[in-house]
This record gives C-alpha cells, structure tokens and sequence, in this order.
C-alpha cells in the first residue's frame, strides 16, 4: 500500500519551503476566471504561514513549450490568491537564478512568494538536472501539494524532489488517501462506473479494474463495442470494430478474475444524434439498423442501482450517456443520485473523477455528496491504470532528512 511522507513529518519553522501547486487555473481578459485550484492550495500555504516557513510556490500556466509568453504569466494569480489568504503574496518574475533568490532572502517566517511560470524554463518538461538543482538552490524542504501534475516527470515535480528532502502537501494526502482507499486498501465488495465514448482511450484502466473490482459497470459508447464483440447488433452506434478482439480479451479477463462485468440491458435509442429528438426504449438486443445507442435504459438502471446498493466502495469514471445532450443524460443522473444517497445514508465509499465524471455530477447536483470527487484529470486516470506516478513515488523514495 502506498505509504509517502507528509508534510506534518518535517519541521518547517524558519524553512525555506518550496511548494508545487497547481495553479493551472482558466483566466478570461487577463483575470483568474475561476478560483477552485487557488482555494485547494489553500490549506498546505496557511498550515506552512502557521508555522512560520517562508512559502515559495511554483507552478505551470499553459504551454509555453520554455519560452517566456506574457499571456501565461502567473503574475495575474498573484492578487486573487492574496485575497483567499488575507495576506500578501510576493511575485518574482523568475523562476530560478539571482532574482528568484534575492526575493526568498527577502522573506520572514510566514510570508508568501509566486515564482514565475515553471515552464518558461526548458528545463522543467525535460526534468533537466541543472534546472533541478537550481530549484534545489531555493530551498530547503520541496512539499508536492499538485497531484493533478503528479504523472509528469518534470524538474518541479520529480528532480527536486530527488534533492531536497521530499513530502506531500494537504491537498496531495487527501488524494492519495482516497485513491488508495477506494483501489489499493478498499472496503469490499468494490464496484466500478467506466463510462465515456471509446474503449481505446480506456483500455489500460479496464484492465487494470477487472483485477481490482468486484463488478465492473461499462455505460457510454465504449460499451458498444463490447456488446458488438459478444454478438450483439448495435445499429449505427458508435463502435471501435477493430478493437474487438481487445474487448473480448477484456470480457475474458473479468471472468478469469472473477469480476462481474456488467453492461446495459435495455437502452435508449434515436436515428440522429442532437437534442431532444424522437427515442426509442428497447432491448440491447433490439437495435434497429438505422438507430444509435445514446443511454442506458431504466432497467439497466436498476440493475445498476442494485448493484450499488450491495457494494461498499464505488469508483467512477465516465458518464453512462450521452449526457451532454438531453435526454441523454437520464442514466447518469438517476445512477449518480443513487451513490450519493448511499454515500450520504449508508457510508458507500463514492470516489469519482475524470472531466466528464465532475461534469456529470456537478449537472446532477450531487458533487457535494460523493466521498470524494478528484479534479486531476490525467493523473487520477493513470493511478487508476495502475500506472507509478513519478510526482508520488518520489515522495515514497525518498529518504532525505531535514538538516
């Protein structure tokens, strides 16, 4: 079980602490247009101010690609995160050398410094040792509170690390902690919600999932290729036909495993894809030639809901429909209803991530609900791959003490 060093084992008072966040946050006319990432970061900043270390927080903004491109600047972030604080925040426009080092020396105990876009610098993506341990020269302790950055091996989230001594912020533990309660160390029985458009963008989880879960729930249209390779017409569904052997090879390692792969039995169906057209409830085995699979139907639902009922953790990724095209999203919301009733009334572990899935829960009101619900996009994808991530195992490795 993934155990890593917190931030609570070091003594920070009077160090020089370095802090990757991610501030990677959508900005509109040259101001921060929406503030999530600022207030995640907020608990591990006013924990370190508490404790008098002088926070050095580094992040990305954009794509650079190591060039300096004003329009990805960070120093925009700099007031509306001041303002969450209640307390001012430095900017230095650098990231490493003379500047970013006369503006840390300038510090007292608690106060708060914003270094310059990470990726200006070509070192950070290719996780250059030299730019490494130009970060390193900044610091004393490097804390990694960015887990949605955590499955890139880049200087600011790997090669300090390896320097200085190395552990997981706030934000870090609280996903980490979820994902290894809901995949490594679960409450049994474990069910999983795979949904979305394409078995290929998927593959690795499913398989992984089939070894992990007790059932495993496959909704959206990568379900159609899986119902295709077991023989089942689909109409002009949305299908990956040349990943039918992929599929069957997945079918083949549920049942190897013992988990129970569940797919919809009835569905909904129109012979165009757009809003509110006119539908068609049938079998899965009553597709029309001219008809497309755009939900799953109220019976799969229950079976759905049934099977959530037994289970005490629930992972999810990926909408059950075509949810962002009513009625489309009927499944969806009906099946997210249903975790959150039993995360709020019979203590389901509800841990939920992926664009899509945020989306879909935020659009079914029951975001508040979930266990926990994980904003970081790739890197929850691959942890639930089964994949290391570089940002993660380091913090496990490394056994650098505090001078």
């Amino acid at each position: 079980m993934t155990q890593i060093r917190r931030i609570q084992d070091a003594e920070v008072a009077g160090k020089r602490v370095l802090v990757r966040v991610d501030f990677n946050v959508p900005m509109k006319d040259g101001a921060v247009s929406d503030d999530t990432r600022l207030k995640a970061a907020l608990p591990t900043i006013e924990y370190l101010q508490e404790r008098g270390a002088k926070t050095i927080l580094l992040a990305h903004f954009g794509r650079p690609k190591g060039q300096r491109v004003a329009e990805m600047s960070l120093e925009p972030v700099g007031q509306p995160l001041a303002d969450l604080l209640g307390s001012e925040v430095c900017f230095v426009d650098d990231t490493v050398g003379d500047d970013a080092l006369s503006a840390i020396a300038d510090l007292n105990n608690g106060d708060v410094l914003l270094l310059q876009n990470t990726r200006y610098e070509p070192g950070e993506e290719k996780n250059d040792p030299d730019f490494a341990q130009a970060l390193a020269d900044l610091g004393d302790i490097y804390v990694n509170d960015a887990f949605s950055a955590a499955h890139r091996a880049h200087g600011t989230t790997d090669g300090v690390a390896r320097i200085l001594p190395a552990y997981a912020g706030l934000a870090m533990q609280r996903e980490i902690d979820h994902l290894v309660a809901a995949l490594e160390a679960p409450e049994r029985p474990v069910i999983a919600l795979v949904g979305g458009a394409k078995v290929s963008t998927k593959i690795e989880l499913l398989q992984n999932l089939v070894k992990k879960v007790d059932i495993l729930f496959v909704g959206g249209g990568m379900a159609n290729t899986l119902l295709f390779a077991q023989g089942v017409e689909i109409g002009k569904s949305l299908c990956e036909k040349d990943l039918v052997d992929t599929a069957r090879m997945i079918l083949a390692n549920a049942e190897e495993s013992g988990c129970k792969l569940m797919l919809p039995s009835d569905v909904v169906l129109a012979k165009e894809f757009a809003p509110n057209p006119e539908t068609r409830l049938a079998a899965v085995t009553d597709v029309h030639d001219d008809e497309m699979i755009l939900d799953c139907g109220p019976a799969t639902v229950t079976a759905l809901s049934l099977a959530m009922d037994g289970a005490k953790t629930l992972i999810w990724n990926g909408p059950l429909g075509a949810f962002e095209t009513p009625p489309f999203h009927a499944a969806t919301v009906a099946a997210a209803n249903q975790a959150a009733n039993l995360a709020k009334a019979d203590g389901l572990v509800a841990v939920a991530g992926g664009g899509d899935t945020v989306a879909a829960l935020n659009q079914a009101g029951v975001a508040d609900d979930f266990t926990f619900i994980s904003t970081a996009g790739g890197a929850f994808l691959e942890w639930m791959e089964g994949k290391e991530l570089p940002g993660v195992s380091v913090l496990v490795e490394t056994t650098a003490e505090v001078a």
